[in-house]
């Protein structure tokens, strides 16, 4: 298996081009120059799998090992560096999906992150990789995604949508945003589908282009065809992919402009509000005006409406910063979501005020407010975020313990630093919730070698009844690459390796 991190040749890196194309649809599709009889190899190995033991599940690289090949190509690599950047982990979850001759497809949907309480990610910290080992023409059913889906919750379910199927040779991998609405469509030929789906996790906050960089501002694909133009949300992603995601725009406008942009907020069209947050947004501290009209969007009936409106408060900066922890406070769900992206983008002006909100009554403040802090690298607040890992909130400790792996993948570790990695050893093996307890082991992952003193309650987290906890475990120790991580690991994966070879008929 290939070091993801070690350098990719700029060769196999996305341009700026394709970097614009997956932030604004959500995808790109990327052919790996490998021969067809590697994917044919693939193919009928997997069918003889699933035709002998079926789907083989997360066991699916030891069942057909080919497939590594597949995603240590240097075009794979690259794509996945690009988007997530360098030293990025596959995750313990993989899974063939089939789609059988005859099926009718399957509904839309967004995949979970092992249960629905996760605050979704617009910054890309996950993506997905399906490959599809044979030719997949649009008969045979291919995996269908919505472009510039990634940030919406809820489906549009209006013109705004279109459906993009992704058909290509055998060999053909599209490269997903980790929340962008996909499904299997409709199998018409007499061949079975199959599309193997790998997913992947960023490992620490982008510092510098992580793809072949040379435009330094956002511009819109040159070929874009979406209606809803996300522009400010694109701008902040752009600008954070770059390391510059305190970065905020200062534009100019005029009187009668700033009048006529808070008037489409308040009484136009879904297109005049989206234009007008757009405008607005790209004043940055000059669009301070329409503060009050913005957050009384943010629970627009259209969903990219309250977006862009957060999005725009964000590029405000410090002024918007008081109304959106208010707003962090709401009753109102979507209110409080659209908060939390805003105070994202707003950036580590906030942190200070988004700390205290860690003591609120509500556990869903207190839950976005874990979120935010480790979205903005708010180190000071640590002490009080591992204060939180015995919160009655699962909701919370769920936010916690991601954000702490965040933040500590970002700044060097202090007293502090040591604290969190104990915190989060011990919500590790001791919290009730399987989720707490896996996304732990993924931030000791995430602070990597520093987090060597967690190597005990690692040892004990691959007896754990769940397998993603056991799965992050050894992600952790491979990371942690101590030699007594090392030690651990090893034992653990002599004892548990897995036989390709053996099935049901072929015992010994």
């Amino acid at each position: 298996m290939i070091d993801t991190n070690q350098p990719i040749s700029a060769d196999n890196l996305f341009t700026d081009e394709q970097m614009r194309a997956f932030l604004t649809n959500g995808f790109v599709v990327i052919k790996p120059d490998l021969p067809r009889s590697l994917h044919d190899t693939i193919y009928q190995k997997l069918d003889q799998a699933v035709e002998m033991d079926g789907n083989p599940g997360n066991n699916l690289l030891p069942r057909v090992p080919e497939i590594q090949e597949v995603y240590d190509h240097p075009t794979v690599q690259g794509a996945l560096t690009s988007v997530i950047g360098p030293n990025y982990m596959m995750h313990p979850h993989r899974h063939p999906h089939t789609n059988r001759p005859g099926s009718s497809g399957g509904g839309w949907h967004k995949d979970s992150y092992w249960g629905y309480g996760k605050v979704r990610n617009h910054r890309c910290w996950w993506a997905m990789g399906m490959y599809f080992p044979q030719d997949t023409p649009i008969e045979i059913g291919p995996t269908a995604v919505i472009p510039g889906s990634s940030y919406y919750l809820s489906r549009q379910n209006d013109v705004s949508e279109s459906k993009f199927p992704a058909t290509g040779e055998a060999g053909t991998v599209i490269i997903i945003h980790y929340d962008i609405w996909h499904q299997a469509t409709a199998n018409e030929t007499d061949k079975t589908r199959y599309m193997l789906k790998f997913e992947f996790t960023r490992m620490s906050p982008p510092t510098i282009p992580s793809w072949n960089n040379k435009d330094a501002e956002w511009q819109s694909p040159s070929n874009l065809s979406l209606l809803n133009r996300q522009e400010i949300v694109w701008q902040h992603l752009w600008n954070w992919l770059n390391g510059r995601g305190e970065e905020k725009p200062i534009g100019e406008g005029t009187e009668a402009e700033i009048s006529r942009w808070i008037a489409a907020l308040r009484i136009g069209t879904q297109p005049e509000k989206i234009d007008a947050t757009n405008h607005i947004g790209a004043l940055g501290k000059n669009g301070a005006e329409a503060i009050s009209a913005l957050v009384s969007v943010l629970n627009d009936p259209s969903e990219p409406v309250g977006l862009n409106a957060a999005y725009a408060l964000g590029a405000i900066g410090e002024e918007a910063i008081d109304p959106l922890v208010e707003a962090l406070k709401d009753d109102n769900e979507t209110v409080r979501r659209h908060a939390a992206y805003a105070l994202t983008a707003a950036g580590s002006s906030a942190g200070e005020k988004v700390t205290e909100l860690l003591g609120h009554e509500s556990a869903e403040t207190r839950g976005y407010a874990s979120y935010v802090l480790g979205e903005i690298g708010a180190d000071t607040s640590v002490p009080q975020l591992v204060s939180l890992l015995d919160d009655e909130s699962v909701v919370v400790r769920r936010n916690v313990v991601e954000s702490l792996g965040i933040i500590q993948g970002k700044h060097a570790l202090s007293g502090e630093g040591t604290t969190s990695v104990a915190a989060l050893a011990r919500a590790m093996v001791k919290d009730a919730d399987k989720q707490t307890r896996f996304t732990a082991a993924l931030s000791l992952a995430r602070i990597g070698e520093d987090a060597a003193d967690a190597v005990p309650a690692l040892k004990d987290a691959l007896k754990d009844d769940d397998r993603y906890v056991r799965g992050y475990g050894m992600e952790a120790l491979k990371y942690i690459g101590t030699p007594e991580a090392k030690s651990v690991l090893i034992d653990h994966l002599m004892t548990t390796r897995w036989c390709p070879s053996t099935s049901k008929n072929s015992t010994f």
